[in-house]
């Protein structure tokens, strides 16, 4: 499937990086792709690759909140909320790569709640963040909206 990726994809500003070890989880890929973005990366985007409704201007809004705020707290995890559910895709700043590489669990929701102190919670406009698609009910549901 990756080559399928790749081929759609040529020619775009985008880096491919494979993670090997996808069958450890969910974790191995965000540490895989981590460690491929550049040391100099303020931010570290998490996304899920099963979100197809997050818009351009979903990501703005979590980018520009993270930009508002980097100068005075550099310590920071951008959590988009809708309606009071939090939601993906979050945003940590760089203090937190070393944190990311090293964790264990599966995904970045132990780190969000250990770190209540850097979380800023970005109320959203729409649900996007709050949707994905994870059964073959999901997808077939997507594919009739």
């Amino acid at each position: 499937e990756a080559e399928k990726i790749e081929d759609v994809l040529q020619g775009q500003p985008v880096r491919f990086v494979e993670n090997l070890r996808y069958m450890e989880g969910m974790t191995s890929s965000i540490q895989t792709g981590i460690q491929a973005a550049s040391a100099e990366s303020e931010g570290l985007l998490i996304c899920l690759a099963d979100q197809p409704f997050i818009e351009t201007s979903d990501f703005n809004r979590l980018i520009h909140e993270f930009t508002d705020l980097f100068d005075s707290e550099s310590s920071l995890i951008i959590v988009p909320v809708f309606k009071g559910q939090r939601g993906n895709p979050v945003l940590f700043s760089s203090q937190f790569r070393d944190i990311i590489l090293q964790h264990k669990g599966e995904g970045c929701r132990d780190i969000v709640l250990k770190h209540p102190e850097c979380v800023r919670e970005v109320e959203m406009g729409n649900d996007n963040v709050l949707q994905d698609v994870d059964t073959l009910e999901d997808y077939k549901m997507f594919c009739t909206d």
